[in-house]
């Protein structure tokens, strides 16, 4: 439990650090940079530690997957809360763009801020790590150079995986990104936490670039080339098509809706009152003709 406990208090730090600087940092000019760029840095850190905890804590620490699970869950519910107005996900950026709600610049500076968060947040956890605190983390510390990816499966079953949660989540996360936050994030934390679980054996189900590129790009055993082409392709392609699915078009390229149709089922009655007036200047049209 001790190693449990070290990791419980990295995260608390890293979640009050996120929280001493983002705040400030929102009142600050080109705030879709400078909100950004904790979002993504707190997620970084701690879905790193989380990632110690399936790897190592399972036999250094004498607790299983569910104990990860449920800590990830939890980091995602606080992570929601602290992070208002931002999500440390590019996909998100890029899905506001192509939905014509934000600009080119904000997509471009919001996804610069995530990737640059991530890896700061790389930075801070190796240097975590090589502390060597636990055992758990010593045997981390060990495997640094030679980790193990995230990827499990072929680059083609890593595509069609990070693009069916990226296709998942965010159909989700459309439908209910307007509804209250107390709804609103728990069930994606949840939803997060599930796909994590459920691509666990495949991909880890992380359906986000800039914390892929934390993670996992930098394990051997793959390319980097390998690597872009399951974590970024595979989540743009889930979240384009998402947005095509819940919308019928992708405004940013076309506006016609190629989907749903824009006219109404139902039919407007005329007013009683405005088809009898018509009726009667008809009938006095047509007595003048036969005057």
């Amino acid at each position: 439990m001790s190693g449990l406990n070290v990791s419980l208090g990295y995260l608390l730090a890293v979640m009050g650090l996120g929280l001493g600087v983002g705040l400030p940092l929102r009142f600050r000019p080109l705030w879709w940079f400078t909100a950004e760029l904790p979002a993504s840095f707190v997620l970084a850190a701690c879905w790193m530690e989380v990632q110690t905890l399936v790897e190592v804590g399972q036999w250094a620490g004498g607790f299983g997957p569910d104990v990860a699970v449920t800590i990830l869950f939890l980091i995602l519910v606080v992570h929601g809360v602290i992070s208002q107005g931002s999500t440390g996900n590019p996909t998100v950026s890029l899905m506001s763009f192509l939905a014509r709600e934000s600009t080119a610049v904000t997509a471009v500076f919001g996804i610069a801020a995530q990737f640059l968060g991530a890896f700061l947040a790389h930075l801070l956890t190796t240097f975590y790590w090589s502390l060597e605190l636990t055992d758990m983390h010593m045997i981390k510390n060990l495997m640094s150079r030679e980790c193990s990816p995230a990827l499990r499966v072929s680059v083609l079953q890593g595509v069609f995986t990070e693009a069916v949660c990226a296709l998942t989540f965010h159909l989700l996360y459309m439908n209910v990104r307007h509804r209250a936050a107390l709804f609103r994030i728990p069930l994606t934390a949840m939803t997060l936490a599930f796909l994590s679980y459920a691509a666990s054996g495949y991909t880890s189900g992380l359906l986000n670039p800039s914390l892929a590129y934390a993670l996992t790009f930098h394990c051997p055993g793959f390319t980097r080339l390998q690597y872009m082409t399951v974590y970024w392709f595979g989540p743009i392609a889930g979240v384009t098509l998402a947005l095509f699915l819940y919308l019928g078009h992708i405004p940013r390229i076309f506006t016609r809706n190629l989907l749903y149709s824009q006219k109404s089922r139902f039919r407007v009655p005329k007013a009683k009152g405005s088809a009898d007036q018509a009726e009667r200047t008809e009938r006095g049209q047509g007595d003048k003709k036969g005057d």
